[in-house]
């Protein structure tokens, strides 16, 4: 095994290195083993290997008994959606993410239809490793069940939230980028049903991905150049298993990952105001716009986890993660794309103006985002390191290290799905942000003798 990644928010794995069929059976038996012979929803994010995980876990599954309702090719949003809607026991949703292509993996989900939180994902890992599965014998064996609209109950929850009927009457011009992921399902219904003039980009749900699947600006050169052809009010951009989203304006150019957040927290906040919760490596204008609207503010440890239980600690009216990754609760404690689509799509609505006239009136910031290989032992050494350099920074410690300037910020961390370290700083100003992200991770290489090429 070289290429496999257990936390308690699943598994993820290279097929045919790390990722193997017997593996996957002992994962899909212990998860099994907690969902206590009840119903599980089963989905997949559309990747080629999809269908041989599917078999596997299926397997596993069957095995403890459980009975499976099988979405097939699905969001991770519809997936959370449909464990809340059919009242299961849990939920896995058959996904790598924004992995490249030769990964796959597996993502548990509690009865609430959200992530799983620590003690339920600790539960797992003890039964995986002491192979503690409680297996069923042949009279009570579990069975699949087919499901025959997986994606109704979602679309009927986003089509809530929003006023449909204006958003129709805009006739909206959208590019759709879903790269070839289960994005490519739910979202040209989606925006067909608010009226949209919709060119869809990779809508075969087959993962044969036409460009690096992260939506991060260097990977959308073809949604941009098409949004600009097209004279589009907008495009989106979807990851492999749609619960992340990147926005490019009317000029095509590209706002980012971090303002999906800002933009859907400036609408519902001037409609309903409540707390808000963001991770630690999210962009301060979430921040201003809470402040904007008199709104409690949180942060909370990166992962969707850890935002989902703050959240539901403080009754946050939104939260989510500055990777694109909106988490609307009444819609469920998943990040969602398309919750996110809507509210953009609502707010162009009803201000009248271009995409790029919304974004100028938010607070502006530059966020950089870079990323070293580091071992996951190191990381202690490479903050201790950081914060000796910077002791004038506040230090906020127990999630890697965020190190705190009245205008700046910069934090470092060991990623939980990929064996890397990310390095995040923030600043009014573009050229201080990339200048303190480097000076950064040249800290970090010299704390920990690393290299100084990638």
């Amino acid at each position: 095994m070289t290429q496999r990644i257990l936390s308690i928010s699943g598994l993820r794995g290279v097929i045919g290195d790390g990722l193997d069929p017997a593996y996957l059976v002992d994962f899909a038996c212990a998860l099994g083993t907690i969902f206590e012979r009840g119903q599980v929803v089963l989905a997949r994010d559309g990747r080629s290997t999809g269908p041989m995980v599917k078999h596997a876990v299926l397997s596993g599954l069957l095995a403890t008994g459980c009975r499976v309702l099988d979405a097939d090719i699905a969001s991770t949003p519809t997936c959370g959606v449909l464990v809340q809607e059919l009242r299961a026991a849990g939920g896995l949703q058959i996904t790598a993410s924004h992995n490249p292509i030769e990964w796959n993996g597996l993502k548990p989900f509690s009865p609430a239809g959200s992530v799983f939180d620590q003690a339920l994902g600790e539960r797992l890992l003890d039964i995986l490793e002491r192979r503690a599965y409680t297996l069923v014998d042949g009279r009570h064996l579990g069975l699949a069940e087919v499901l025959h609209d997986p994606q109704g109950p979602h679309l009927r929850r986003v089509l809530s939230l929003i006023d449909a009927d204006r958003i129709l009457k805009r006739r909206l011009k959208v590019v759709l980028d879903c790269n070839h992921g289960s994005g490519g399902i739910l979202g040209p219904k989606l925006l067909e049903q608010l009226g949209c003039d919709v060119e869809v980009l990779g809508g075969t749900p087959d993962g044969q991905f036409e460009h690096v699947p992260e939506p991060v600006e260097q990977n959308l050169t073809g949604l941009c150049d098409e949004v600009r052809r097209r004279g589009a009010d907008i495009g989106f951009a979807q990851d492999p298993d749609a619960d992340r989203l990147a926005i490019v304006d009317e000029a095509g150019r590209y706002i980012g990952e971090e303002l999906t957040l800002a933009l859907c927290a400036d609408f519902i906040l001037q409609r309903t105001p409540g707390p808000v919760v963001v991770n630690g490596s999210t962009s301060r204008v979430t921040a201003d716009i809470a402040a904007k609207y008199g709104c409690e503010f949180h942060r909370s440890h990166v992962g969707e986890a850890n935002v989902v239980a703050r959240m539901k600690a403080v009754g946050a009216i939104v939260g989510g993660e500055g990777n694109g990754g909106l988490i609307e609760p009444r819609v469920g404690y998943v990040r969602d794309s398309f919750a996110s689509m809507a509210y953009v799509l609502a707010g162009l609505t009803e201000r009248e103006q271009p995409l790029s006239a919304w974004v100028e009136t938010l607070p502006k910031y530059t966020i950089v985002k870079d990323k070293i290989t580091c071992e996951r032992e190191k990381v202690a050494a490479a903050c201790a390191g950081l914060k000796k350099h910077y002791a004038g920074a506040v230090a906020t410690e127990g999630d890697g290290l965020r190190l705190d300037w009245p205008d700046r910020w910069v934090q470092v961390r060991a990623s939980n799905t990929e064996p890397i370290v990310r390095v995040i700083s923030e600043a009014p100003d573009g050229d201080q942000a990339r200048r303190l992200c480097a000076e950064a991770i040249e800290i970090v290489r010299h704390s920990v003798s690393l290299p100084q090429c990638c």
